[in-house]
């Protein structure tokens, strides 16, 4: 017996040493080790023994198995250390090698135009506002001079929340500058940039959801003059020196005298195409001097203090500085058109 286990002793430690994984090393330890491994098989014949050769055998049978399981220890951990060693080599990270480009986005052709707006007016001393885009009626219209019976105010045009139609989503930024009338010190200069919701067809110039930038001014001894001296000052900043304006009279409940402001168009010169719905002339804004029932209902003093305002088209505006033809264009979130700018 005592050969058997020397033998087996010497086997098991060449095997071990052998091993090429971890996988095989376990394999080996059940097969040396286990219960129904081939030490068990030799200590269950010690029964023939007798009783002086037992303590000596079970002594060697332990030394066997104490040598065998260090013999594993040790190539377990060598094992290991390769594998983490081939795994480092596999994985090594070459900081020379040039990285992936990283693409970024950039602002919306929209957003441009927005803020070459929000800096001309700053720098002409205005304050911007932001306000809400679901409103009181009583600011969208009524402190507007808009009251019941308005066609704005109509079903068709709106979007109401309720059937009293005094909640609503706003169908103009104008609120913000009933909001301004009402909290802010005289004098005001203010813009009220937004989105804002009215239910027009979808087509080349128009969509159910749009931007406004709303401005206003009220101080005394203010004219139509600074009104129309400020807006060609604003037009020729965004479009160029020499862009081509006019004004037309107009009515707005708002404003009295009032007038709307159109640029030629971009893409025809002035010569009329489908973008100018061959007029030659975009309308970018509606302008006038503040109606004095307005300023009243605000609180204001129409003997002491005048003003002007006007509520001009975002997506008008970038359509004229980037010379794009169709305002669906802008909604639609096209990478390739997007990319252009």
């Amino acid at each position: 017996m005592k050969a058997l286990m020397q033998e087996l002793r010497e086997n098991a430690l060449n095997a071990i040493s052998d091993a090429e994984s971890i996988d095989s090393l376990d394999a080996l330890r059940v097969r040396y080790l286990g219960k129904k491994g081939e030490l068990t098989a030799i200590l269950k014949q010690m029964g023939k023994l007798s009783a002086e050769e037992r303590p000596v055998m079970g002594q060697l049978a332990n030394q066997i198995r104490s040598d065998l399981e260090a013999s594993i220890e040790n190539t377990r951990k060598r094992l290991e250390a390769a594998a983490l060693e081939a795994r480092l080599q596999m994985e090594t990270l070459d900081v020379t090698i040039p990285a992936k480009e990283l693409k970024l986005g950039h602002k919306h052709p929209m957003y441009m135009a927005l803020d070459e707006i929000k800096d001309i007016f700053v720098g002409m001393g205005f304050t911007v506002l932001d306000g809400p885009e679901v409103e009181l009626a009583s600011y969208n219209f009524d402190k507007l001079n808009a009251e019941e019976g308005h066609p704005s105010r109509d079903w068709s045009d709106t979007f109401y929340f309720d059937e009293d139609s005094r909640v609503m989503l706003r169908s103009q930024t104008s609120p913000m500058q009933v909001r301004a009338m009402e909290t802010m010190p005289l004098p005001i200069r203010i813009i009220a940039p937004g989105r804002v919701y009215r239910k027009d067809e979808v087509d080349a110039t128009h969509s159910p959801m749009f931007h406004q930038v709303e401005g206003m001014v009220i101080d005394k001894n203010v004219t139509m003059a600074d009104l129309k001296g400020t807006l060609n000052a604003v037009m020729e900043q965004l479009f160029g020196e020499g862009t081509v304006t006019r004004f037309r009279p107009h009515h707005f409940p708002f404003t009295e005298p009032s007038c709307e402001m159109d640029v030629q168009c971009h893409k025809c010169g002035g010569k009329g195409c489908p973008t100018c719905k061959g007029e030659g002339w975009i309308e970018v804004l509606g302008a006038g001097m503040i109606h004095p029932h307005v300023l009243e209902m605000s609180g204001i003093d129409p003997e002491e203090y005048t003003g002007w305002a006007f509520g001009m088209g975002l997506e008008r505006l970038a359509m004229r500085r980037f010379k794009i033809s169709d305002l669906r264009l802008i909604f639609e979130n096209d990478v390739r058109f997007l990319e252009q700018f």
